[in-house]
């Protein structure tokens, strides 16, 4: 149920939806300036509930409801994926999936090159891609507010640099000559009102402060 209007005064608890240590990592940093209560849904001992959405916004609204209704706190999911062009757009959300149960993302970036290659993606041009970010902000009661970012770019092979996570090391975002992996997270996360950082998580952070958090 959407039509939320829900709103993060400094002080507030908000409970991250993930199990992943490297994306709680960079909420936390994100969300440092706004004097909130952070807590995950890993800290809490909460299930990880099925992902049976077909989109992003699905899925991220799959966890973000599974983690309120469970807390009684207000919760936060991002579901985000890489969505190759020359593949047709995968992994798209099956993006974990591609790193293998142990979620190895070695596994992943060689899985993608792989396919890459069977298509004949051998050049830049032919090796666009994009990693997007859905949040899903949700109430115990049900209802929801949703904001989504896009960081377009190309893959490159082999991957470089170990900072961030994730596909990070083989994704180069437009207008830069080095990966995220290269990226320091002030880099690749800040930003300022009116302004949204560089990364997919960043776009959609910046819409989702500036409509509920004090800044």
């Amino acid at each position: 149920m959407t039509g939320a209007v829900i709103k993060l005064p400094r002080g507030s608890k908000l409970l991250i939806a993930t199990h992943n240590e490297g994306k709680l990592k960079e909420f936390k940093a994100l969300f440092e300036p706004f004097g909130l209560e952070l807590v995950s849904a890993g800290e809490l001992g909460l299930p990880e509930p099925e992902e049976t959405g077909v989109t992003f916004i699905e899925n991220a609204r799959l966890k973000a409801h599974a983690a309120a209704k469970a807390s009684g706190i207000i919760s936060m999911a991002d579901d985000s994926g890489l969505c190759v062009e020359a593949l047709d757009g995968k992994p798209g959300i099956h993006t974990a999936r591609w790193a293998g149960p142990s979620r190895d993302f070695n596994v992943g970036m060689a899985r993608v090159e792989e396919e890459l290659n069977m298509v004949g993606a051998n050049s830049p041009a032919k090796r666009k891609g994009s990693f997007n970010a859905t949040l899903c902000l949700a109430l115990p009661d049900g209802q929801d507010m949703i904001f989504a970012g896009t960081a377009e770019g190309t893959l490159v092979w082999p991957p470089v640099g170990d900072l961030g996570f994730g596909f990070d090391p083989t994704f180069m975002p437009d207008g830069f000559d080095i990966t995220f992996g290269q990226m320091p997270a002030h880099e690749k996360h800040s930003w300022t009102p009116g302004k949204p950082g560089l990364s997919h998580r960043a776009k959609a952070f910046a819409q989702m402060v500036e409509a509920c958090c004090d800044i």
